[in-house]
């Protein structure tokens, strides 16, 4: 078939790292050895669709706030993150978070050595539904719908009853759901685009009487004028501006003086001039002093019911996510501030249509008050697809890392070279210091065509450790492990 569907193979071959399977084999069901009693991905079923069996049909369209974006004017000048093909081959987080029996939307199939090695390690991978060509900027969803074959394919899917299930939804998701008959397993792209804005954010955040960092909504050029005359008058220390759909730096600048501010007002002044049109989506905020920042995840199902999922202290560079340590490290205070917030703002978001995962960005200040909200994100995230692992590797006493190693190797890297120089250190974390990869195909998402020129890739893993010193040490050793992939003399 053109959409290069392959099944899940039998039992997986050893290699480098695993060459024994994991060390519980024999509380695996079946040849493939897929544990089958982890509820994550179940109890996320359960509340969107009231079906703890539901068959989903996984899409992970991290570029989604772009067309939520469309409509809305942020800043003039944009800073990027990641590039659009690494971010691309980030859809592939999926296949730890999908349950065997369900289905992912790929526009390149998942390596095959990284597809055994989730296997042995009892996680299981979905089949891969791959589009005939890679998909580009316009992104996975739009590449499914220009494909006959898959469109057949996901209409059978339909047929037997699966729900398509989206990172986040916008136009091309419902769209997809029409040509395909698959039931959206989350809210119309309409209830998405209004509930992921930082407006409404700070606005709700407000409402429902929560700490919130002084600032300000703009949807004009004028109440930006407005806004940053006063953050300067009452205050002279630095000024965050971010877009109403910026993501990951992208949209964010820290204002440090008034000179500074009033250039960014000389740009937006000159492109609404330009344009005849002076509306401006942003909000500002005061850049307080932290002592790390948080991310709490909550899930309402649809009868709207709460369930604060967990707490982890973000690890962020200028405004870009780079990963996750939990346990976050709060004392009960701060942990109860969290789950009230969490319990009011499920609420609010359920009477304005939402169901479904939401991640929430928090900040823990240098005095220890926490300010719970500063942004919504209605969506999957990061952490949510790092749920089924977490299970299986996580619990007890331990602390978890979550993060990207930055690769620079001049050729594109075999699987089997980064499980080769990983070695031990890829046994699986079952009562001892370990880490899993999550995503390997952003390690080439970037490779030139000639081999020779470096490029940058990531390779994304979890790590476990018994305390921080040890996953200190642990993550020392994975980066020293790593760092024959680089070519630049840099560290990642």
């Amino acid at each position: 078939m053109t959409d290069r569907t392959r099944p899940a193979p039998a039992a997986p071959a050893p290699f480098p790292g695993l060459a024994g399977g994991p060390p519980d084999a024999a509380d695996l069901a079946g040849p493939d050895r897929t544990r089958t009693d982890l509820t994550y991905t179940k109890d996320l079923k359960e509340a969107l669709t009231k079906d703890r069996d539901a068959r989903f049909v996984w899409l992970c369209n991290f570029e989604v706030e772009r067309r939520w974006a469309r409509s809305y004017t942020g800043l003039p000048a944009v800073r990027g993150s990641a590039t659009t093909a690494t971010v691309q081959r980030m859809e592939e987080l999926g296949a730890l978070l999908a349950e065997p029996g369900d289905h992912l939307l790929l526009d390149r199939p998942l390596d095959e050595g990284y597809r055994r090695y989730a296997d042995a390690l009892g996680l299981g991978t979905p089949t891969g539904l791959v589009t005939p060509e890679p998909a580009g900027d316009a992104g996975t969803a739009e590449a499914v719908s220009r494909s006959p074959e898959l469109l057949d394919r996901l209409r059978e899917l339909a047929r037997q009853g699966a729900w398509l299930m989206p990172m986040g939804v916008s136009d091309q998701e419902e769209h997809l759901a029409r040509l395909t008959g698959l039931r959206l397993a989350a809210p119309p792209a309409a209830v998405h685009e209004r509930v992921n804005s930082k407006i409404y954010s700070r606005r709700v955040t407000e409402e429902l009487g929560l700490r919130t960092i002084p600032g300000h909504c703009c949807e004009t050029v004028g109440e930006l004028h407005r806004a940053l005359d006063e953050r300067f008058r009452d205050d002279p220390g630095p000024v965050v501006v971010k877009d109403a759909f910026g993501v990951s730096g992208r949209g964010l600048v820290v204002l440090d003086s008034r000179r500074k501010a009033d250039r960014l007002l000389r740009m937006v002044d000159r492109r609404a001039a330009s344009s005849g049109d002076d509306r401006l989506h942003v909000v500002v905020e005061a850049f307080l002093p932290k002592r790390a920042d948080l991310n709490h995840q909550l899930t309402i199902d649809r009868e709207g019911r709460v369930r604060q999922d967990f707490v982890k202290q973000a690890i962020t560079a200028g405004g870009v996510h780079l990963g996750h340590v939990s346990p976050a490290g709060l004392d009960a205070g701060q942990r109860d501030e969290l789950a009230e917030t969490a319990e009011a703002l499920g609420g609010r978001l359920y009477e304005d249509g939402f169901t479904g995962i939401v991640g929430v960005d928090a900040l823990l200040g240098a005095d220890g008050l926490v300010y719970p909200v500063l942004e919504i994100n209605a969506r999957l995230n990061m952490s949510s697809y790092q749920g089924r692992v977490t299970e299986l590797f996580g619990p007890g006493q331990g602390i978890t890392l979550a993060r990207h190693h930055t690769l620079r190797p001049a050729a594109p890297v075999a699987f089997e070279e980064v499980t080769e120089a990983l070695g031990p250190l890829l046994d699986p974390p079952l009562g001892r210091d370990g880490l899993v990869i999550t995503c390997f195909g952003t390690v080439n998402a970037q490779a030139p065509a000639s081999p020779g020129t470096p490029f940058e890739g990531r390779l994304y893993t979890m790590q476990f450790a018994a305390d921080r010193a040890g996953l200190d040490a642990l993550d020392r050793r994975v980066t020293e492990a790593l760092s024959r992939f680089d070519t630049t003399g840099r560290t990642s």
